[in-house]
């Protein structure tokens, strides 16, 4: 069914009321067809609608026939850009207006995580496999609707049947609330008739001996030790009426740039999105910083002086918080201590995000490097500061005795989780606030351990050559997971697991890992390493330039 496009000509004149948007790659229908792209956004528009007819999204009804209540649309207009942030294409999706969907629904569908995505990675590396990505086009489209649902028309659009009317939707559609779990139902349902079986700890991470995939939302990354394996796969696919495009090799993906390095290694980065940052808070021409924060903690400055910048504290947060959980663990201590004060963010801390951008702005390119591993081992730096807010937080202030964990884990030195945070209770001790810290870490690292274990098993460990990498299942299936300690009382009694008078009133969830490290077969041990050598150091407080840059060097390379 065919609708007459109807964009007036008055709406050129249009006037923008509005200053909420501060994106500025995503624009509202009067900000896009007020501006100097208005043509580029029109013929966006029409191939969406064109899309959604094409796929048998509505059928066009009189307005009276509609059996329940009609919902408003809306268009959401955005510029699509590569990592690096250069231009990739107009984009215009028209969405249901869900928010104002009346009823009870099951509604939760599951992602990937990004610590999966990295393993991803990881195993496509030491397994040197063939990649790829793929894209759904209108994904949730794709997805049947079984309630009826009614959706007034878009706007710009005009009705072909002659009368007022209005949308009976036939499909899933972008805004609805039950949409990205039929979607979700319906692309697993696929993925499993292929063979695949989904992981235990995260649904979207799913593998079968020759293939393990990953999914987020609408795209798919693929990995193979042939190309003719994933060439099948997609085919199959396409063979139930999945419509996809292929985009080539896994180099980026939700936002992420993956450069493929000639010695093998593979580079994380985003640029564009450091661009973006610099952009936000208008630092051009900043001098760039050696290190991203101060040795001295930020404290809540109670008494200071108010934010006065024009950017978004909470919105520039809000990416670097994105950036430090992917690509820069770096900053992830300095964005942590920023991000306590987004509800009433003072002058100090503003000049804190400065900082970290100027540090940003002088490692623009720089990343994460994965280089291949030589070995199947999974290992976890954990430290703790104890107390670190004392003397720079009222006294009065629970916060100001609170000690910070931080820990990084590495599968095959390929760097999966970082976390820099303030632990929820408050430690009455060095080796406290380390037994906790290390409790904290052991709940990130056994179910990525026993993610691993599940690809050993069920994947076959030959390369892309044939050869069997890390010989034969039995022995891979002994990797070793180490966990390493710099605090003495912690580390023993991890070990010797024998609670004293002196130890008995800490909670006894950090005790919850002690049958993991008693059982033998688990090959998992904690360990003293040395201060200097211990890789979570920068995760849990303000360094001096030398030791900030060997713990960044150890962790992602550079």
């Amino acid at each position: 069914m065919a609708y007459h496009i109807d964009i007036l000509d008055d709406l050129a004149s249009y006037v923008l009321t509005s200053g909420a948007n501060t994106n500025p790659d995503l624009f509202n229908y009067g900000e896009a067809m007020s501006s100097e792209h208005r043509h580029k956004w029109i013929e966006a528009a029409v191939k969406e609608i064109d899309s959604l007819e094409k796929m048998d999204c509505w059928e066009e009804i009189p307005i009276n026939k509609a059996s329940g209540q009609i919902l408003p649309g809306t268009w959401a207009f955005r510029v699509k850009r590569a990592p690096d942030g250069t231009f990739k294409k107009f984009k215009a999706r028209y969405c249901i207006r869900g928010d104002l969907q009346k009823g009870e629904f099951e509604t939760y569908a599951p992602v990937v995580s990004l610590s999966s995505v990295r393993l991803f990675v990881a195993w496509s590396l030491m397994m040197n496999w063939h990649t790829c990505t793929v894209d759904f086009s209108n994904a949730f489209i794709q997805s049947e609707l079984k309630d009826p649902t009614f959706m007034h028309l878009p706007r710009g659009f005009t009705s072909s049947i002659g009368v007022k009317s209005c949308l009976r939707l036939r499909k899933s559609i972008y805004g609805l609330s039950v949409a990205p779990r039929l979607w979700y139902q319906h692309i697993m349902k696929a993925l499993k008739d292929q063979g695949l079986k989904a992981s235990s700890h995260d649904a979207c991470l799913m593998f079968r001996k020759d293939l393990v995939v990953i999914s987020f939302v609408d795209d798919l990354g693929i990995q193979a030790p042939s190309q003719h394996i994933i060439d099948e796969f997609i085919n199959a696919l396409e063979s139930r009426g999945l419509e996809l495009t292929r985009e080539g090799s896994f180099s980026e993906y939700l936002g992420i740039q993956y450069e493929h390095q000639s010695d093998g290694s593979i580079v994380m980065n985003q640029t564009g999105l450091i661009d973006k940052l610099i952009d936000a808070t208008d630092m051009k021409e900043c001098n760039p910083n050696r290190t991203p924060t101060t040795k001295e903690a930020l404290p809540t400055d109670p008494d200071g002086e108010d934010m006065n910048e024009q950017w978004n504290y909470r919105s520039v947060v809000g990416m670097m918080l994105y950036l430090s959980s992917n690509t820069r663990p770096d900053i992830a201590f300095a964005v942590s201590q920023v991000a306590r004060f987004s509800h009433h963010p003072k002058k100090s801390h503003a000049s804190a995000i400065k900082t970290i951008v100027r540090y940003l702005a002088g490692t623009r390119e720089k990343g994460t490097i994965f280089t291949r591993p030589t070995e199947l081992k999974l290992d976890c730096y954990v430290d703790a500061d104890f107390a670190g807010l004392f003397g720079r937080e009222p006294s009065e202030e629970a916060v100001s005795v609170k000690s910070r964990t931080g820990y990084i884990i590495s599968l095959g030195g390929c760097y999966l989780v970082s976390k820099s945070q303030l632990q929820t209770t408050i430690a009455l001790s060095t080796s406290e606030s380390e037994y906790g810290a290390l409790s904290q870490a052991m709940r990130t690292l056994l179910p990525i351990r026993e993610m691993v274990l599940e690809l050993v098993q069920h994947v076959d460990l030959i390369d892309d050559k044939g050869n069997r990498v890390f010989g034969t299942r039995a022995r891979a299936l002994e990797f070793k997971t180490t966990v390493f300690e710099d605090n003495a009382a912690a580390l023993s009694l991890a070990n010797k697991q024998q609670v004293t008078s002196r130890t008995k009133h800490w909670c006894v969830k950090y005790h919850f890992f002690w049958h993991h490290i008693n059982d033998e077969t688990n090959n998992l041990s904690v360990v003293k390493v040395e201060t200097t050598k211990q890789k979570a150091d920068y995760l849990t407080k303000g360094l001096s330039k030398d030791l900030f840059e060997n713990c960044r060097y150890l962790n992602q390379g550079w």
